[in-house]
């Protein structure tokens, strides 16, 4: 579902991916672990687009995208290619980013009537599924302030799934939440992966991520190390750079 051979991106003289490659199979809940600074929520920018990326290949289903410095599209090109990744990758912030002058529905409904063009009827129609999948369908007509942080994230959620795509970003999921609410977070991720989605999270909770993973990807000063499965990357890791994480953690 998703693949990426040697990505770079820069911030000026600061380079934040250096050559990241790895891929993610279709239906994967995939965790990506990393220190601080290791490029690994830069890395979900890139994925939807949100950052332009210097150097390399990512594909997603069946778009590609190519750096920058390698590959000049006009802006109408530009826009285009956007449109497409948005209408297959959704993404659920860290600090859940929902309009707070819009309604839980109206929330939910901005980006497929706008991006894929759809009714507002049928829009709704899709939106109010997805609520009822994150168990919010009698909160359509509330605003944020009104919700908690639980319930703004599983709105967010549903923003994400009402554009049905076919991969899902989560930046650092449980980082607002309360340590009470990890567990429901976990419960809800492996529900979606019961509806066949591809699962991205960048996450700091390596507990969380054991519980979630199929796969986990360890990134380190902007490269994607190594990656495995649970098992192998916390109990058996090849390189010295995962080993000396994993050490680290005990």
């Amino acid at each position: 579902m998703i693949e990426a051979s040697d990505l770079v991106k820069r911030y000026g003289a600061n380079t934040v991916l250096d050559r990241a490659s790895f891929a993610i199979e279709d239906g994967q809940i995939a965790t990506i672990v990393g220190r601080s600074g290791s490029g690994k929520s830069t890395l979900l920018r890139c994925l939807n687009r949100l950052e332009p990326f210097e150097r390399g290949r990512l594909r997603i289903g069946d778009v590609e995208m190519v750096g920058a410095e390698e590959k000049a599209l006009s802006p109408p090109e530009q826009r285009a290619l956007t449109r497409r990744v948005r209408a297959r990758v959704g993404m659920v912030f860290q600090s859940f980013q929902l309009f707070p002058h819009l309604t839980v529905l109206e929330n939910c409904t901005e980006a497929p009537r706008v991006v894929k063009r759809l009714a507002r009827d049928e829009a709704e129609a899709v939106a109010r599924r997805y609520l009822d999948e994150v168990d919010l369908a009698e909160k359509v007509d509330a605003y944020p302030a009104q919700l908690s942080g639980g319930q703004q994230q599983r709105v967010a959620i549903a923003r994400a799934l009402a554009m049905e795509p076919e991969v899902i970003l989560f930046d650092e999921p449980t980082s607002a939440l309360d340590p009470q609410l990890i567990d429901g977070v976990a419960r809800m991720l492996r529900d979606l992966h019961g509806l066949g989605k591809t699962l991205v999270v960048v996450s700091h909770d390596l507990h969380f991520a054991r519980r979630i993973s199929d796969r986990v990807i360890y990134f380190e000063a902007g490269r994607a190390v190594e990656s495995g499965t649970v098992d192998q990357i916390f109990g058996a890791p090849q390189r010295p750079e995962t080993q000396a994480f994993v050490r680290g953690l005990s």
